[in-house]
């Protein structure tokens, strides 16, 4: 699925795959994440095991993935507090511990779920301009091959030097 937000006056264009954490999944994890910039980690914040599971899929992400992949985790179903096994507290400890983004969504009541879109999108953004920038940078400060540099020799001391015969 593709989605666009507007991230700083700009479109981004984002793809998202939702594995639902199915083990299926689990055969293709290096193709799987290979290229990937982010990451949404979900657990239902009713089922204790996938919040426990969570930890699992974040080191196998943190083992296949870009070293700089933008991470962020949301306890989803928050219109079911009623049947929460999950505090909001011990989510938010998991993701400070992880260093990761943290929030709590409801699909059903679409709460946070843009705004979980657009932390995890502008963050990746920022990233990317970055590289960007340095790259530029980069090339920008690196000679191109048969230009090369013009120096200006002339003497500017006033003692120019004449031939042998001038006066």
């Amino acid at each position: 699925m593709f989605i666009h937000l507007h991230v700083e006056g700009k479109t981004v264009k984002a793809q998202i795959w939702d594995t639902a954490g199915q083990e299926r999944y689990r055969a293709i994890t290096s193709a799987y994440y290979r290229g990937a910039v982010g990451a949404l980690m979900v657990y239902d914040i009713t089922k204790r095991q996938t919040f426990d599971n969570v930890q699992r899929w974040l080191r196998e992400l943190r083992d296949h993935a870009d070293s700089n992949i933008v991470i962020m985790m949301a306890g989803n179903k928050s219109d079911l507090n009623h049947l929460r096994a999950v505090t909001e507290e011990d989510g938010q400890a998991l993701a400070e511990r992880e260093g990761l983004s943290f929030l709590e969504t409801s699909a059903l009541e679409a709460t946070n779920i843009e705004k979980a879109f657009q932390t995890i999108l502008t963050e990746i953004y920022h990233i990317i301009s970055k590289k960007a920038l340095a790259a530029q940078e980069a090339a920008a400060s690196t000679a191109i091959p048969g230009q090369g540099t013009t120096i200006n020799v002339t003497d500017t001391s006033g003692n120019t030097k004449r031939g042998c015969c001038s006066t």
